[in-house]
């Protein structure tokens, strides 16, 4: 079977390919700091023509012997995204193939892909890696019976993937997951927010998470938050120090709701920020 080619950049040694699990749609007015109707022009001024579409992006990590999942996308939660697995076949890349997968956070649109409709795991032999921060806060009935009613089927579906994958659960603090990956701790989204640094020879890159929803208005406006995010003042301070650091050190860097070609720089000029999509290496 010929297979497509999704976006790839390289970091040494590691190849590391964008799939796409397709969209979801957040209401413009879930943004704080910023009105509905600029956000709307901000988004229209960027050329999306759909200005409430969130793209969600997962990706794969190839390389030292290993195949590697971050994240899982939504499978369908909420009729969200749900392509990952199609996409995956795609690529020529079969679910028994992936041998870990590593978490930037637990909520649906990261998950809901992990487990199939029967509620099976749908990546049979992997281990399932995520902050223990993250896991602890999803486990806790003490969160869950604080939760509004239209959370409580996030912690629902956050337990069913850690109790499908409880025998191959690992969980960490900070420091090096695998060979040549670092996590590196972006709170605020979540408690355990989590990017992932992968680092050979004098290649790096940087899978974010979370920071940005709509990148064309939060890359150049970092105070803008969304309702998702658990602390928005948290969410917001690691956005900013993580644009700098990035954009100082001209980290190629890569999001789960970037666009669909996956990878991309910051620079700053005329004091702001902006998004420079990258193309295939």
């Amino acid at each position: 079977m010929s297979t497509v080619t999704f976006p790839s950049q390289q970091a040494g040694d590691f190849t590391i390919t964008a799939i796409s699990d397709g969209y979801l749609t957040a209401s413009l007015d879930f943004l704080s700091n910023i009105d509905a109707s600029d956000a709307s022009t901000m988004q229209r001024d960027a050329g999306q023509n759909e200005p409430a579409a969130v793209h969600i992006n997962c990706y794969v990590v190839r390389g030292a012997g290993r195949t590697i999942l971050i994240d899982g996308g939504a499978g369908g939660f909420k009729q969200w995204g749900g392509r990952l697995q199609t996409n995956l076949s795609l690529a020529g890349i079969e679910p028994a193939t992936i041998d870990t997968i590593l978490l930037t956070h637990a909520h649906p649109d990261h998950v809901g892909g992990l487990v199939n409709p029967a509620g099976q795991v749908a990546f049979p032999n992997a281990e399932l890696v995520a902050h223990q921060r993250e896991v602890k806060f999803w486990q806790d009935d003490g969160n869950l019976s604080r939760a509004s009613e239209r959370a409580r089927g996030n912690f629902l579906i956050a337990r069913q993937v850690f109790d499908g994958y409880r025998d191959r659960l690992r969980t960490f603090d900070d420091g090096e997951v695998l060979p040549g990956i670092r996590a590196i701790s972006l709170p605020g989204h979540t408690d355990g927010h989590t990017g992932y640094l992968v680092e050979s020879g004098d290649r790096g890159l940087l899978v974010w998470g979370d920071v940005v929803h709509f990148p064309h208005i939060q890359i150049k406006r970092p105070d803008v938050s969304i309702a998702f995010d658990q602390d928005p003042s948290l969410a917001a301070t690691t956005r900013s120090r993580l644009l700098d650091r990035v954009s100082s050190d001209g980290l190629l860097i890569a999001g789960m709701h970037l666009g669909e070609l996956g990878f991309a720089r910051i620079k700053r000029t005329t004091g702001e920020y902006g998004l420079f999509y990258e193309t295939d290496a």
